[in-house]
């Protein structure tokens, strides 16, 4: 059974663009710091797995393309980097405390932004419009997936 996910990333520093640019349009998906998105990344999603890839923290946020899991889990070298904005000192090589994975990008979409996603009532109960939600991977049920995929952005 595939599983699907919404996936933010801020343009500025991956964009559908340089995902699709990169070699085999997969990209490590670092920088995660939310435990709740790491513990997805570790104990739900697979290879496979379908992801509606969206920009975040931009002028006009949505999904804009489509993406695959194109790996397990392993640990986010960033953390270990000091000069990285993402570094974690209380992270250790030998009990590494956050993740990344694989994305591989399939296509880039027209932009379905926040306002048609909140104006279509079958995705009322999608986690990414929750108020409040701020994480960066969140579950997208199979009923979301094949109305965003299959209608809205066919």
């Amino acid at each position: 059974m595939t599983d699907y996910w919404l996936m933010k990333s801020e343009p500025d520093e991956c964009s559908i663009d340089d995902a699709l640019a990169a070699p085999d349009a997969t990209v490590p998906w670092t920088g995660v710091r939310s435990y709740q998105a790491r513990n997805f990344m570790r104990d739900a999603m697979k290879v496979g797995d379908g992801v509606l890839f969206y920009h975040s923290s931009c002028p006009e946020p949505g999904v804009v393309g489509i993406a695959r899991v194109a790996s397990g889990a392993r640990p986010d070298p960033t953390q270990f980097e000091a000069a990285s904005p993402y570094f974690d000192a209380a992270s250790k090589p030998d009990n590494p405390r956050w993740l990344l994975l694989d994305v591989q990008a399939l296509r880039k979409t027209r932009v379905l932004g926040l306002p048609e996603l909140r104006a279509t009532p079958a995705l009322a109960e999608m986690v990414v419009l929750r108020r409040g939600n701020r994480l960066s991977i969140t579950p997208v049920t199979a009923a979301e997936w094949a109305l965003i995929t299959g209608q809205m952005l066919a």
